[in-house]
């Protein structure tokens, strides 16, 4: 691939470094890996003042052997800032049908838990009922990593996963998988 070929791919590191701002990086960083697809989920918990959640994309594996989980809020979170001191909590896989669970859990303004068919979890933490799959796990580690945090959690039980298609987020934008031909 030739220099010219990869400029004219997108905008370069060089190339926005010459405009000057801060946030036009951080801007074509962030669109740069939104052309990663993510899965979508549900982080939830009970606590005493009730259930609290928030969705997140940035949830992934990280060990089969112990089975190990991350995901990354930000600090500044209210809802991370009432997860952190529980010391676990429970994972919904969001359904390609979920679009509008993760829309309201997004948000602030609302109650999150209204509207949908809820279970708990054995450790007693709130998932959606009709999910492809959920998991409990209890937070191992939790380090700050630029304007996120890091939290490594162990998985100490879950469901096996249930038919469906995964809400997937990608280039700013929920969708779901194409089914393929048979």
């Amino acid at each position: 691939m030739t220099r010219s070929t990869i400029a004219a791919t997108g905008r370069s590191l060089r190339h926005d470094k010459q405009r000057g701002t801060a946030e036009l990086l951080q801007r074509g960083f962030r669109d740069a890996l939104g052309r990663y697809p993510t899965g979508v989920v549900l982080i939830t918990a009970m606590t005493g003042d009730g259930p609290v959640g928030m969705a997140c994309n940035s949830f992934t594996s990280v060990s089969l052997d112990p089975p190990m989980v991350a995901f990354y809020p930000m600090p500044s979170s209210r809802t991370w800032a009432a997860l952190r001191p529980i010391g676990e909590f429970a994972v919904s896989i969001l359904r390609a049908d979920h679009e509008h669970v993760s829309r309201r859990f997004a948000r602030k303004d609302v109650d999150k838990f209204a509207d949908d068919d809820w279970t708990l979890t054995p450790a007693g933490h709130p998932v959606l009922a009709d999910a492809l799959g959920w998991l409990d796990a209890r937070i191992e580690t939790v380090a700050h990593a630029g304007d996120h945090d890091v939290v490594l959690a162990s998985a100490t039980s879950w469901s096996e996963a249930s038919a469906g298609e995964p809400l997937v987020f990608f280039a700013g934008n929920y969708h779901s998988l194409a089914t393929r031909a048979a």
